[in-house]
């Protein structure tokens, strides 16, 4: 085995080893990462692979070619998704009027806002306290391991910080995204808010913006305005990043 083969097999262990870890370790918040390393452990472990069949025989050779095409024709749009993954997320709050302002459920641990919860919920307090006059709808029904809807731990948490709880709109059943705003348009539309005309901000995390804006657009929001939240850790925010490119090719292809 040549020095560079060596390499190779060592940086596919610890990353391995690195990503197993992670994946294990729940409370960390970075699964997603882990299974990213251990995807790259796999690859650099079938590169090395198919290096030793190019040695060998014209098949071999072939092998290699289709293995890295195939690496590169998917590299190169994740890196180009994810570059605009991170340039919706650094766009500051918008100062647009609004008429409705739309907060994105997330985790509830029992009756209790999740770290990821609160911190959208404290983006929307701020923005709540600046604009007084319009209606907020809270949309997230009941995941698991959830005693009450996302919408009323949110509903719950807002009123016990000075908001007025006649300002705020329930939307208890939606399981995802698409749901989040598919499910909010009618009582939108019910509070005098047309989504087709006008702007709707709407409160996530940073790293969630492309993705909820073009589901937003899918839904018939002509204007939405970001409303961006930040998680407190780095290494969340980076977990979550990478997560959100995978899940934007999800949305492009399926929602």
């Amino acid at each position: 085995m040549t020095k560079r083969e060596k390499r190779t097999l060592l940086a596919a262990a610890v990353l391995a080893a690195v990503g197993g870890v992670l994946f294990v370790l729940r409370f960390m918040g970075m699964r997603f990462s882990g299974i990213v390393l251990m995807g790259i452990a796999a690859l650099l472990s079938m590169e090395l692979a198919v290096d030793r069949l190019a040695g060998r025989s014209r098949v071999g050779w072939w092998c290699q070619l289709v293995f890295r095409s195939g690496c590169t024709l998917v590299l190169i749009p994740l890196v180009m998704l994810e570059g605009y993954v991170i340039h919706e997320a650094q766009q500051p709050a918008s100062e647009e009027p609004c008429k409705a302002v739309i907060v994105l459920g997330a985790g509830v641990n029992g009756t209790e806002p999740s770290l990821s919860l609160r911190t959208r919920l404290d983006a929307a307090l701020t923005y709540l306290e600046g604009h007084p006059e319009i209606p907020v709808v809270l949309t997230g029904g009941l995941g698991y391991g959830e005693e009450i809807t996302e919408a009323r731990c949110m509903y719950e948490y807002l009123t016990a910080r000075g908001i007025d709880g006649s300002r705020l709109i329930l939307e208890e059943q939606a399981a995802n995204t698409a749901e989040n705003f598919a499910l909010s348009r009618p009582l939108l539309e019910m509070a005098g808010v047309n989504p087709v005309t006008d702007p709707v901000a709407v409160v996530t995390h940073d790293f969630h913006m492309a993705r909820s804006r073009l589901i937003a657009v899918r839904q018939g929001y002509v204007n939405p305005q970001g409303v961006p939240a930040k998680l407190p850790w780095l290494h969340l925010e980076i977990n979550y990043y990478v997560r959100e490119s995978f899940a934007l090719v999800k949305t492009l292809i399926f929602d």
